[in-house]
């Protein structure tokens, strides 16, 4: 099994509805995303998706988070945009991105500062 990653980041605000403390005021972050897929196989090229091809997707999927209020961004217009919720939303954003159906994504992990992150994936 072959795993790649990349690492992106975008910028945006949220507020956590009904939580008790400061996360319940609006508030921002420089997320950073960490993207992991696997892939069994290796193409003519000897690479599981290329890099560049993997970096596109999740650009196109983070543009529209970027510099936004993630509260009014569907689905977290109805669900709390924790870092958990947001690792959840990416995977499978980015798992209906990838066409080749040798490669699947392994994990997504969501860093909202530089200690915290959640990350999400399936088993």
């Amino acid at each position: 099994m072959f795993e790649i990653s990349i690492q992106s980041s975008f910028a945006s605000a949220h507020r956590l509805r009904d939580y008790k403390g400061q996360c319940e005021a609006l508030h921002g972050h420089n997320w950073k995303v960490e993207v992991y897929v696997k892939s069994q196989k290796l193409n003519d090229l000897g690479l599981a998706i290329d890099f560049k091809d993997l970096k596109e997707i999740t650009k196109k999927i983070l543009s529209g988070l970027d510099h936004k209020y993630l509260n009014d961004i569907p689905p977290f217009d109805e669900i709390n945009p924790s870092s958990e919720n947001i690792a959840r939303f990416l995977f499978n954003r980015i798992k209906e991105e990838i066409k080749d159906p040798s490669v699947s994504v392994s994990k997504i992990s969501v860093w909202e500062s530089d200690t915290s992150f959640a990350s999400y994936f399936e088993e």
